[in-house]
């Protein structure tokens, strides 16, 4: 009994630093629109911000992944926090919108570098057997983050103001990492061969077809999500809830999220994760499709509900599927193409949707993600049982 608490203890540190370093990163998240608002910019100029964060984690993740593979998991994750809090300490700065976009440039090269190397820690300092529990614990700790980061940005803002959020965020980020500096646990021995010959390897990855199933399914999910999370407070707002209201909805969806993640997990180590990946994709679908037919609060609620049972089901067991399919060495750069697929879905969905909205209207815009969405799942199934074929 007592030689397990060791091992956990790496496991433990590493949800404690990813907990504080998106609470403090995800205060901004209600109060980036206002403030974008109160410099003059309209909803295609907010959906550029958030697509200009996106966009710049999802294109360096890749390299950020490959570094934590060359040079150790610790370099990168500690570079990232400290440009995702200088950029909160910029942003106190802006008078444009177009200032903005540029300071969350660095936000999103901020979290390039953190993502992958935790995620690929995880996996680091756990048993292949336990990979379900591990990433159900570690994105439970995560989305409790994102629940409450927003929560408690938002009433600071009411306070303080919103300039004085972005603040808070940098101080309480530059505190995350001097923590990951002194506590963050070792990974493996780092890549030392050719750096040519590591991009070959790497790049080889790319003929696994199962893994670029996986791929797929993250980013297509994170399409819809990233119209959910970019336009829900327009929608809603534009139905006449108002902004408490609004906060309800990203309650039930975070809450449901955040509930479901270590049940899945611990079922995605006895199952087959390949069908809860799909059954989430499948409520994610139904999810965004129903989000544009309805218009009662206590619908909307129940369409962010579903979303959240789907978000648990797909992330949760897509960590989990990743992380064994990959040796140890080439795991940075697998976590990498996972986070980007993250942040390009979800940057393709909040930019896209941002131009297209004035033409289609809401109901058809979560309409369209949701076949979006659907269609990602067909790939997948149609591509992960290629795989089981030619494995028989």
């Amino acid at each position: 009994m007592t030689g397990k608490v060791p091992s956990l203890t790496p496991f433990l540190l590493l949800c404690l630093i990813g907990f504080a370093a998106f609470f403090s990163s995800y205060l901004r998240i209600p109060v980036m629109p206002l403030l974008a608002a109160s410099l003059g910019a309209g909803p295609a100029q907010v959906g550029t911000i958030n697509g200009a964060f996106m966009l710049t984690a999802g294109l360096l993740s890749i390299p950020a992944g490959l570094l934590a593979d060359r040079t150790g998991r610790k370099l990168p994750i500690i570079a990232g926090v400290t440009a995702t809090a200088l950029s909160s300490l910029l942003v106190t700065q802006c008078h444009q919108p177009g200032q903005m976009a540029a300071a969350y440039v660095l936000f999103g090269a901020g979290l390039a570098a953190f993502a992958p190397g935790m995620l690929s820690l995880v996996a680091d300092v756990m048993p292949s057997h336990r990979l379900g529990q591990a990433y159900g614990w570690y994105t439970t700790a995560i989305y409790i983050a994102m629940t409450l980061g927003p929560a408690t940005g938002g009433y600071l803002a009411k306070t303080s103001g919103l300039r004085e959020v972005f603040f808070v965020s940098g101080v309480l980020l530059a505190g995350v990492t001097l923590l990951a500096l002194l506590a963050l646990p070792e990974g493996p021995p780092r890549h030392k061969t050719e750096l040519h010959v590591a991009l070959a390897a790497s790049f080889e990855l790319l003929h696994n077809r199962r893994l670029l199933a996986c791929l797929l399914a993250t980013g297509g999910s994170c399409i819809g999500f990233g119209v959910f999370l970019t336009f829900i407070p327009l929608y809603a707002s534009k139905l006449g809830h108002d902004p408490a209201q609004v906060g309800l909805v990203f309650a039930a969806q975070a809450i449901t999220n955040v509930v479901g993640r270590v049940p899945i997990g611990s079922l995605a180590d006895r199952c087959d994760r390949r069908w809860l990946v799909a059954v989430g994709l499948f409520c994610l679908a139904v999810a965004l499709a129903a989000l544009g037919q309805a218009a009662q609060l206590p619908q909307l609620i129940v369409c962010a509900v579903v979303m959240g049972v789907g978000m648990a089901l797909t992330f949760t067991a897509i960590g989990a599927l990743i992380a064994e399919l990959v040796p140890a060495v080439q795991r940075g750069m697998a976590m990498g193409m996972y986070n980007s697929c993250i942040y390009l879905g979800m940057m393709s969905g909040a930019t896209v949707m941002g131009f297209a909205l004035k033409r289609i209207g809401y109901p058809l815009g979560f309409g369209s993600a949701g076949c979006v969405v659907l269609a990602t799942l067909g790939l997948f199934y149609l591509m992960m049982r290629e795989k089981s074929q030619k494995a028989l």
